[in-house]
């Protein structure tokens, strides 16, 4: 070891508060660096895990091959697996209404693809032979052909062919081709459907046959296989697929490569590496500035020393050698028990929310502790590049330093008047003790910069985490409050008498206390803009003169709660009720004040007139069959309607009430409509349960949907609760940080003082007027540290809430009070605290030893 390390490691040991904090810094930062990437890992192997569950593990598809290529594929040395099925062929889908997806296309499956490509079942079994097949639920959603478990299905299977090139799963229908498609070598085939299943996920969406899938006949060989293609290493997927295609067509399995970082969604891509990116380089940013500044300190306090050196003979490079060595030696020290500490939380952690993220993505996938090497090291790296460059910095700087410049230490304080000038409002204001906070503030900016901007940066991680959390309790809040069930079954495609068959079952499962049912006819109605209430038409520019078409739905709702409701609002029940009984409607324009929070205002001037309402079929009005109806304004719905997706967001709105009895009256053949059934539950997870197996037991072949409206409210609960995990410990480690980073610049700060805060209690300075020139500096601090870090987490704030606006949250914005003083008073706490415990070590000194020392 050469004496320049010597030296070295006995200043490290001579200001061991100083070192150990410095170390503590290090082992944050590479304990915060290690679980961001250990956390990112065991994430992204979650989240390929359900995607392969769901979409196969697979990466490459090629369609329409033979069995040479097959076999040629799995001797692949890249090739970790591949897996077959034979393409039975194509039969024409009779009665289909998908005009892009004429055909029903039949894969041969052996056992062993199964395992490859996953087939998921709504109802029924898999098959067992060759005579045996599985159907898609989407060919009755998308196809508009219903088909039940038990059924036989014949077709004339061929092969789909365009002029002289042969047509696969991947070349999409057109009508209008040039050379017009046909299926040829047709063979009649008998299949009998024993299950219902999810589309297949290596059926592409633009592929214009649905997959039945069948056992293949080994009697039976095709020559036309499908093969699907696991690599060994997912990033070389595009190569791959490249060079061993040669004319054969090919797809990818994005889904699961997209989570790899392998796909070509460029979006995605550059979203998933930036995530990462922005956290370590917060992170690094946090610890370059304690272990920056812990250095630039342990420099001043060398500044003599290394000129003595350099006058001696020692060269900048010797110098600058000599700093980079304590940084390798708090390295080696910090790095690992960084790691091991980040290891320790990211698995607290992870333990915490496991239960949460399995009710909010995937439910048989577990969340669990991924470790990989490589990453580790790279954390343990990247930790090393941040104490390097925190470390190279101020030692490039000191080893240029001019050698008298460095023994009279005269480069880092401003002596000059007009950099400390102060006025004289200022004296009559701060007095002697607050001038001197002031002047010294001034006179060693570049050492105050970084405190500040450390206080400054907690400051605004800490209150964005929490408008963060604030925005999405919001959101959760409004989800909480606006349900009357807690099981909701619905179905644009079931028909009534099926509805109510189904009713009765689902009555009867344990659990269940009350329930209803309800229908919602999608209507539009004709309005005079005269009719419109002043304001609405203010808002919307509406011309008076003109005539308006809105979307208006009309719900009907048992009878015993529609008069249950008539009743409520003190309304005759005979004028209501009956075939030509007047009907109520909720008519509201929601709009936004200035606060930022929302009211509701009437969308017409009278409490009661006559409408016009004309019935849609298959998104589109029917004006030959318009009626008019009496209809009576009231400001709430008697029950929640069912939940849908829009296709369109309305600004307003409005929904007529009627009983259940009248919807025949509204009904023409054809019109567009959901039917539903909701439930009260004690026990709403287990009776959705039950409602599942009665489902799948009557094998329902229509599109439907069953809410757990408590499961939902769960999932959102535990998105929350994830959130609010990561994000507050996140903050809580930059904080620590920061805290690191206050306390060892203050403390060091007040110590390189030591011979002008002693000469000051020389000349008569009493402990009292010491310590208010202390809390000055205190305030000093505070102030621009809150100065700069209250306006930025602000203005971040306000882009939070109007991000998840944008996003479709209905929520208001809260100006960030109760952070912003919690982080005011921890930043002035622990300016406090830190100067305090600097100052009554100085305190315990003795003078004439100080100045002696300080002297010498």
């Amino acid at each position: 070891m050469n004496i320049f390390n010597k030296v070295t490691l006995q200043n490290m040991k001579k200001n061991r508060s100083r070192t150990l904090v410095t170390i503590i810094g290090v082992i944050l930062s590479a304990a915060m660096i290690t679980a961001v990437a250990t956390f990112a890992l065991s994430l992204q192997r979650y989240m390929v895990a359900g995607s392969v569950q769901k979409y196969g593990d697979w990466h490459v598809g090629f369609l329409n091959t033979n069995a040479d290529f097959a076999k040629k594929q799995k001797q692949d040395k890249e090739v970790l697996k591949a897996a077959t099925f034979e393409e039975i062929g194509y039969g024409q889908l009779k009665g289909g209404k998908n005009p892009n997806k004429p055909y029903l296309f039949v894969a041969g499956f052996n056992p062993k693809t199964f395992d490859t490509l996953p087939v998921k079942l709504l109802s029924g079994r898999l098959p067992k032979n060759s005579r045996e097949v599985v159907i898609p639920a989407h060919v009755a959603a998308n196809g508009g052909v219903k088909y039940a478990v038990g059924e036989t299905i014949s077709l004339s299977v061929g092969t789909r062919i365009a002029g002289n090139k042969q047509l696969n799963q991947h070349d999409p229908y057109e009508k209008a081709r040039k050379n017009p498609e046909s299926l040829t070598k047709a063979a009649k085939k008998t299949y009998k459907i024993v299950g219902i299943c999810e589309r297949p996920g290596f059926e592409e969406r633009s592929a214009p046959g649905y997959t039945l899938i069948t056992l293949a006949d080994k009697s039976e060989k095709h020559s036309n296989l499908s093969v699907f293609v696991t690599l060994k290493n997912p990033r070389k997927a595009h190569v791959y697929a490249k060079r061993a295609a040669q004319k054969q067509t090919y797809t990818f399995n994005d889904e699961v490569l997209r989570f790899m970082g392998a796909s070509d969604d460029k979006v995605f891509n550059l979203l998933l590496y930036s995530i990462g990116t922005i956290l370590v380089a917060l992170i690094m940013l946090g610890s370059i500035f304690l272990i920056y500044n812990s250095f630039t300190i342990s420099l001043n306090e060398r500044t003599r020393q290394f000129g003595i050196l350099s006058s001696v003979g020692a060269t900048p490079k010797q110098l600058r050698n000599s700093v980079l060595f304590e940084g390798f030696c708090v390295g080696a020290i910090g790095i690992p028990l960084g790691v091991v500490l980040g290891l320790g939380s990211i698995r607290l952690v992870i333990g915490l929310v496991a239960k949460n993220f399995s009710n909010v993505l995937y439910a048989n996938i577990p969340l669990v502790l991924s470790l990989s090497v490589p990453v580790l090291v790279a954390a343990a790296v990247v930790s090393l590049i941040t104490i390097l460059i925190s470390a190279y910095l101020p030692a490039r700087k000191a080893a240029n330093t001019p050698v008298m410049e460095s023994i009279r230490q005269s480069n880092e304080v401003k002596i000059a008047a007009k950099e400390v000038k102060t006025t004289k409002f200022s004296e009559r204001i701060y007095g002697l003790e607050g001038m001197l906070a002031l002047k010294n503030f001034k006179r060693n900016k570049k050492r105050y910069r970084t405190i500040i901007l450390s206080l400054a940066f907690s400051v605004v991680l800490f209150v964005s985490a929490q408008a963060f959390g604030n925005s999405l309790q919001q959101t959760a809040n409004q989800l909480v409050v606006d349900t009357d069930y807690d099981i909701v079954f619905s179905s644009t495609e079931i028909q009534e008498s099926e509805l109510f068959r189904l009713y009765d079952k689902f009555q009867q499962v344990k659990g269940i206390t009350q329930s209803s049912y309800q229908a919602i006819l999608q209507y539009t109605s004709l309005v005079k803009n005269s009719d419109f209430s002043s304001r609405y038409r203010e808002l919307e520019h509406i011309d008076p003169a003109q005539q308006s078409n809105l979307k208006a739905d009309i719900q009907f709702i048992e009878d015993k709660e529609y008069l249950k409701f008539i009743k409520q609002m003190g309304l005759p029940v005979k004028e209501y009720t009956g075939e030509n009984g007047k009907i109520l409607a909720v008519a509201k324009q929601r709009v936004e004040k200035a606060d930022g929070k929302t009211e509701l205002i009437d969308l017409f001037t009278k409490d009661s007139m006559n409408m016009a309402l004309v019935p849609k079929f298959a998104g589109k009005p029917s004006v030959n069959q318009q009626r008019s109806v009496q209809t009576k304004f009231v400001d709430t719905y008697p029950l929640d309607t069912l939940p849908r997706q829009p296709t369109e967001k309305k600004p307003y709105i409005f929904m007529f009430i009627a009983p259940y009895q009248r919807k025949s009256e509204f009904s023409p053949l054809g019109i567009d409509q959901a039917l539903g059934l909701t439930f009260r539950s004690k026990n709403a997870d287990q009776s959705t349960a039950e409602i599942k197996k009665i489902i799948q037991k009557e094998g329902l072949t229509f599109p439907y949907e069953l809410y757990d409206v408590h499961e939902l409210f769960n999932q959102n609960r535990n998105i929350i609760f994830v959130v609010n995990i990561f994000s507050y410990v996140f903050a809580a480690m930059i904080s620590l940080i920061a805290i690191a980073n206050v306390f060892t610049t203050i403390s060091t700060n007040i110590k390189l003082r030591r011979r002008e805060l002693t000469m000051l209690r020389s000349v008569g300075m009493t402990d009292r007027d010491f310590n208010k020139m202390m809390i000055f500096e205190c305030l000093f601090y505070g102030s621009r540290s809150l100065f700069l870090g209250i306006p930025t987490a602000t203005a971040i704030s306000w882009l939070i809430y109007q991000a998840m606006v944008k996003g479709g949250a209905e929520i208001t914005y809260l100006f960030p009070w109760s952070s912003i003083l919690i982080s005011g008073a921890g930043v002035l706490l622990i300016v406090s605290i830190t100067m305090l415990y600097a100052v009554n070590k100085i305190k315990k000194e003795n003078i004439i030893e100080a100045l002696r020392d300080d002297l010498g």
